[in-house]
């Protein structure tokens, strides 16, 4: 199967490994090889024949600009999937992004679904929990000297090796037209995680509980977990840590 591949970080880059190994003819694609979203150039070159579009570009912000990057690089992408004659259009997204509507990135990201959604391609979304790879950023987010403040949202970190065997697993499978979850094997609060990140890489900061502290402030419960039905992975975050 002709599998095209838009986007070559740290998922993409994994995804069209792993398509390629199963005996998949992958093209990857980014702005490097000549493909941009925004304007829509090299994108009719690059899907050409492509029989399935895998969509793992990202928003270069989190604010308000990144609901015009989904806008227009969605729509840039399925009218050239369309015009490519693909039957399978697929996304990445977050478990729970409908349920934060205070984080300007998360709307964006539900535009993205909602495009995908109403668009000619029959679709698929993967949506996963936060990556284990984030979290060491995370916690710059808010610190303050000694002291690292961060709410105690309910945070349910996955390898990102194991969002990558997702996608790949969803994009050689027929259209979904629903989305997927997954996560990872243990739920933590995110000053709990902070600590345990904190304590594994020797570093003495001391972590505050504050809920108005950093973008997950505005997450109410428990919405970035996963719901009944989703896939669980299998690596544990401290086995993670303790392989990096």
């Amino acid at each position: 199967m002709k599998i095209a591949v838009i986007g070559t970080g740290l998922i993409g880059s994994q995804v069209a490994r792993k398509l390629a190994a199963a005996g998949h003819e992958v093209g990857a694609h980014s702005r490097e090889t000549g493909v941009d979203l925004l304007t829509g150039a090299g994108l009719d070159d690059a899907l050409r024949g492509a029989e399935v579009v895998v969509n793992l570009t990202n928003s270069p912000t989190f604010d308000e600009a990144s609901l015009e990057f989904f806008r227009t690089s969605v729509t840039n992408l399925l009218g050239a999937s369309e015009r490519a004659g693909a039957s399978h259009s697929v996304a990445l997204s977050i478990v729970g992004v409908d349920q934060v509507p205070d984080l300007a990135y998360y709307r964006a990201k539900t535009l993205q679904e909602d495009l995908v959604k109403a668009g000619p391609i029959p679709y698929s979304i993967v949506r996963a929990t936060q990556f284990m790879e984030f979290v060491p950023a995370v916690l710059t987010w808010t610190a303050d000297g000694d002291v690292v403040r961060l709410p105690a949202t309910p945070i349910q970190p996955i390898a990102a090796a194991e969002v990558a065997d997702a996608v790949a697993e969803v994009a050689a499978g027929a259209p979904l037209r629903a989305a997927r979850e997954v996560g990872g094997p243990d739920v933590f609060t995110l000053d709990e995680l902070g600590r345990i990140t904190l304590a594994a890489t020797g570093d003495s900061r001391q972590v505050v509980v504050d809920d108005t502290a950093g973008m997950f402030a505005a997450v109410k419960g428990d919405v970035l977990t996963t719901s009944e039905g989703a896939h669980i992975a299998a690596i544990h975050y401290r086995d993670w840590l303790r392989s990096r």
